[in-house]
This record gives C-alpha cells, sequence and structure tokens, in this order.
C-alpha cells in the first residue's frame, strides 16, 4: 500500500473514512486503455470503487460529520469527496450496511433497472439471466419471479444451480460448464425466450439468439466472458435473429440511473421485507486483500456480493 499525508478540507469537501468496498466486475473494465463510459484508472492512480464510509470532517453542509455516505470511494483507508457520485445512506438500524452496496446499492439498482426499464418482462414471460448466481444476477431472477415470469438461470456450478432453484425459487438453472446450453435452453425454454439479462456474453448469447421470440429485449449489462480476453472476441454468429425477430438489445450502466435511486430502494425494500428477495454477502477483511480477492469474480469461485471490510463501523 501508498502512504499519504491527508490533505486540507477545500470548501465543499468532506473526508471519509472507508468501511466497506464493493469488489465488482467493472473495477476490471475501468483498468483497459480503451474507450469506456468513465476515463480509464491511470498507473500510480488509486483503484475507483464504489463502498461505504463515515463522514469524519466535512466542509460541506449537506453531508455533515457521522454521517454514513455511499459512492464512488476508491481502494484507500480515507477518501476525499465532494457530492459527485455520492449520497447519504437512509438510517435504518435494521438493516446491516453490507446491504447498501448489495440489494439496496448499485447492485440493486442494476438489476432492477436494467430489468424494468429494458427488459420490460411482462406476466408469463420467460427470461433467461446468464451469471445468474452472480450478484447482479440473483436479485434480477428473483424480480423476474416477483413480476411473474418463467425464470432460467445459467451458472457455473452444481451448487449455484441448486441455490438459483431450492433458495432463490428459479423455474430452472443450467450449468453451462457440464451441460449443452443451447439443448438445456430448448428444454426449459418451451415457449421460447422473451427477456435475456446478459452478464457473460460468448456462446450463451449465441444459445439464447437462436430461441428468442418476436420483439424479445436483450439487457446488456455485462461481458465478462470478454473482460480478460487476450485475442479479438468473435461476434454472436446469431445476430440476424435480432432483425428476423425485431429484437431489441440494449447496453445499460447504472450510473445513468442515479437520479431515480428512490424508485428502486422502494421497491427492492418492501420486497426484502415481505421475505421475496434473498441476498447473501461474502465480505473479506483488510483493505491489503483486495486485489488477490477480485480474481473470485472472475474464477467462478464467488459466491455472493464480494466486500472488503476495510475498517470497524
Amino acid at each position: 500500500g501508498v502512504q499519504e499525508p491527508v490533505p486540507t478540507l477545500e470548501e465543499g469537501q468532506i473526508l471519509v473514512r472507508n468501511i466497506y468496498l464493493s469488489l465488482d466486475p467493472t473495477n476490471r473494465g475501468w483498468l483497459d486503455e480503451r474507450e469506456n463510459y468513465l476515463p480509464p484508472v491511470a498507473i500510480g492512480e488509486v483503484m475507483r470503487g464504489f463502498g461505504i464510509g463515515i463522514v469524519e470532517q466535512s466542509r460541506n453542509a449537506n453531508f455533515p460529520e457521522g454521517t454514513f455516505v455511499q459512492g464512488v470511494l476508491g481502494w484507500q483507508d480515507y477518501a476525499i469527496a465532494d457530492s459527485t457520485n455520492l449520497y447519504e445512506l437512509p438510517a435504518y438500524p435494521s438493516i446491516p450496511l453490507t446491504a447498501y452496496l448489495g440489494l439496496f446499492g448499485f447492485i440493486g439498482m442494476t438489476a432492477y433497472f436494467g430489468l424494468l426499464d429494458i427488459g420490460k418482462p411482462k406476466v408469463g414471460e420467460t427470461l433467461v439471466v446468464s451469471g445468474a448466481a452472480g450478484a447482479v444476477g440473483s436479485l434480477v431472477g428473483q424480480i423476474g419471479k416477483i413480476l411473474g415470469c418463467r425464470v432460467v438461470g445459467i451458472a457455473g456450478s452444481e451448487e449455484k444451480c441448486r441455490w438459483l432453484k431450492d433458495e432463490l425459487g428459479f423455474d430452472a438453472a443450467i450449468n453451462y460448464k457440464t451441460e449443452s446450453v443451447l439443448e438445456s435452453l430448448q428444454q426449459h425454454c418451451p415457449n421460447g425466450i422473451d427477456v435475456y439479462f446478459e452478464n457473460v456474453g460468448g456462446e450463451i448469447l449465441d444459445a439464447v439468439l437462436s430461441l428468442i421470440n418476436l420483439r424479445a429485449r436483450i439487457v446488456l449489462c455485462g461481458l465478462i466472458s470478454q473482460y480478460n480476453a487476450t485475442s479479438p472476441v468473435p461476434g454472436p454468429y446469431n445476430f440476424v435473429n435480432i432483425l428476423i425477430k425485431r429484437a431489441r438489445l440494449e447496453g445499460f450502466i447504472v450510473l445513468d440511473y442515479f437520479n431515480r435511486a428512490q424508485e428502486a430502494l422502494a421497491d427492492l425494500g418492501q420486497w426484502y421485507a415481505q421475505g421475496k428477495i434473498k441476498y447473501r454477502v461474502d465480505v473479506i477483511d483488510g483493505l491489503e486483500n483486495a486485489p488477490g480477492t477480485i480474481n473470485k469474480l472472475f474464477d467462478g469461485t464467488n459466491q455472493g456480493k464480494l466486500i472488503i471490510r476495510v475498517s470497524e463501523e
């Protein structure tokens, strides 16, 4: 780690002590030297990351000392921030702070707005989710069930598939490592596919495209199969089906929905209180463990929302 003195605050700034950091696939994407929705993190800069912290010093009337905040705080013990990409956490004693990095944070908003705003699922439709046991995918499937869809998840182990069906109520789960995704989708989606929530890309997208219905919606949330690719990634072979079926494929970045956060939190909070949504977190101690731990997102060993505890609450 790099040690630096804490600079003096300017008007409008706050000093935040980081408590929890969210580890997400987007952390990996931000490192690449290519055009992205945010500029890449340069070598020598603090790694960008979402987190939760408490205001220890303030020169901003909107964020008094002692306020819990969430936003882009970075992989560091303390962050100097202003009100950009930062918001105050509501004080609900019954909700653990870690839930705000998952269900009641960017993850919940990603699942909620991606599925509802772009996927627009209707009762009785078939929803397929890739990366279904991940933080976002597991929520997308549960919201789909709440909205009356048939939900089929794709994940990478027997244990994950069992969890999706037995704990989360998915109608079916496909282990892409041991099954033919195309054959299993044909079996579990007898009425075709109306909505596909894409977290993975690659061959799974090809299989889905061959089964989409008329006016299907594909939510392009992530392409984790490509983030670490060293050679050019082949495009989807069944791309012509988007034309034939008049389907929509739309990219989605949750930062565009920050101003609507309360809509998501209202519904997610209600569903959580009613026991309709289950959520699990995987908390690892110590900022120094962040670089080694993030690989769990890419090697398939991650179960639940991955979080680093930087300091005590």
